[in-house]
């Protein structure tokens, strides 16, 4: 992947510097900061930050299904005037992420062009990929955190002071289901078909797409019988599927070759991926034409970049589920 070297841009293949013996190897997030209401530090003693209205900023790119989490959630919390968002442009280039026109970063920093100005701005000597989401500190002029599973808690509680938005997508009384959803969720379907597409290997291929589609008939099996993952109340677990399910047909079946079955011949799981979809606001956090433009983008998966035509998506037909037991999305289960 394009990456910096003591903050040096170096130029390279997506993913490059994630390979290890043919296989995908994801590398961690490093900046993990934390935002809470009166500043007070975050999980295991992370640095804390006051919650204020405009201080902060989401930068993402709606191809990436790690930032889109954070824009649902930015969404379902009701912080569009509170947090600012800048997106970039839909495809990963030589140059890393790009916007399309300059983005305020604040003023310790001005105006930015490339995402990774602002790891840089972060820290001058950083070493490693640049990638979004990044939530950003205007007044400091720093990132704040640039892991999309914190951004999603942070988002989840330390604005409703602010907001008056108390809906909580983590609930105390079903973090122990949530967090056995998304171990395997993570590993098997939102990376697996990353370690899917980016395999360099018959056999690491074949591993994971069969690790995809086997998470897949399981995850089909319970929304068969269950309105969302945990049961007869959304939580950020179905967030976190949500957003590569979205973007499975129209580009993980083709472009990373997970092409076993497609989405649609799940109809639990294609009738759940509805549904989300079409709650007010959520369709926004959504561009088909990104994603597709993104994936079929990256010259080593796709060297003609050609971005085809199909398929045919009917995201706005009867999603089929109103006969399971939902509590409604946003009630409060503690």
């Amino acid at each position: 992947m394009p990456q910096l070297v003591d903050g040096k841009w170096e130029k390279g293949d997506v993913a490059a510097s994630e390979m290890k013996g043919g296989a995908f190897h994801r590398e961690p997030t490093r900046f993990r900061d934390w935002i809470t209401p009166d500043g007070s530090a975050g999980p295991d003693g992370a640095r804390g930050l006051p919650a204020e209205k405009g201080r902060y900023k989401l930068f993402v790119s709606y191809l990436c299904p790690w930032a889109s989490r954070t824009l649902i959630m930015r969404v379902l919390k009701g912080l569009e005037d509170v947090v600012g968002l800048a997106v970039s442009l839909p495809h990963l280039g030589e140059n890393g992420w790009e916007y399309e026109k300059p983005v305020d970063a604040g003023p310790r920093v001005g105006n930015i062009r490339y995402q990774h100005e602002l790891y840089t701005a972060s820290d001058d000597h950083y070493t490693g990929k640049v990638s979004v989401p990044v939530l950003w500190d205007m007044q400091e002029g720093r990132i704040v955190n640039n892991e999309s599973a914190d951004i999603l808690r942070i988002l989840n509680t330390a604005f409703d002071a602010i907001t008056g938005n108390r809906r909580d997508l983590y609930p105390e009384g079903l973090r122990q289901t949530i967090d056995a959803w998304n171990a395997p969720i993570y590993d098997k379907v939102n990376n697996g078909v990353y370690r899917a597409g980016f395999a360099k290997t018959q056999s690491a291929y074949e591993a994971a797409v069969t690790d995809v589609f086997a998470m897949l008939d399981r995850l089909e099996a319970h929304l068969s019988e269950n309105r969302y993952l945990a049961g007869d109340t959304f939580t950020e677990a179905d967030i976190r599927l949500f957003v590569t399910l979205i973007r499975f047909d129209a580009a993980y079946h083709g472009a990373f070759k997970c092409n076993i079955r497609h989405l649609t011949d799940y109809p639990a799981l294609s009738g759940y991926m509805r549904e989300i979809y079409q709650w007010p606001g959520l369709s926004q956090t959504v561009r088909i034409d990104h994603i597709k433009r993104g994936y079929y983008g990256i010259a080593h998966i796709n060297p003609t970049q050609i971005v085809p035509l199909g398929p045919e998506q009917d995201l706005d037909a009867p999603h089929g589920r109103d006969h399971l037991l939902s509590r409604g999305i946003f009630e409060r289960t503690d």
